[in-house]
């Protein structure tokens, strides 16, 4: 593994909340961020957190995620989720996270990623799909 991948190791990125991030069923007036799309967020800033501090040809893989989805984000506000690096082990990584808006803190939890070769990976998927023919 990489030097720079150690615990304490943080990012946060902001989020717009678009149309496409919300559902509706409380009206168009009410659309709020959906938790599938905060829960896809909060996976793509670990993974790209990964990214930034492991070797070329590598990538990571979600293996568990514990999301506490506590307030509603309405559409056309951000949100800000914070991830922080709490533990490597060989390949496993645990994450967590924090996400706020302007007002209050809208989700909290943990993530689990594993760091995975990529052309490794390509080629166990590649035998998957023959077997499954």
């Amino acid at each position: 593994m990489s030097d720079t991948l150690k615990p304490g190791l943080s990012t946060t990125r902001r989020v717009d909340v678009d149309r496409d991030r919300t559902i509706s069923f409380m009206g168009d007036d009410c659309r709020v961020y959906s938790t599938p799309n905060l829960l896809y967020d909060i996976e793509m800033a670990c993974r790209d957190l990964l990214l930034a501090n492991i070797e070329a040809g590598k990538d990571s893989v979600g293996t568990r995620v514990e999301l506490d989805h506590v307030g509603a984000t309405l559409m056309g506000m951000w949100v800000e989720i914070t991830v922080t690096l709490e533990e490597v082990n060989g390949g496993a990584v645990s994450f967590s996270f924090t996400a706020r808006d302007a007002v209050e803190e809208v989700a909290r939890g943990k993530h689990n990623r594993f760091i995975v070769g990529i052309e490794k990976t390509a080629q166990r998927l590649q035998a998957k799909r023959a077997k499954a023919g």
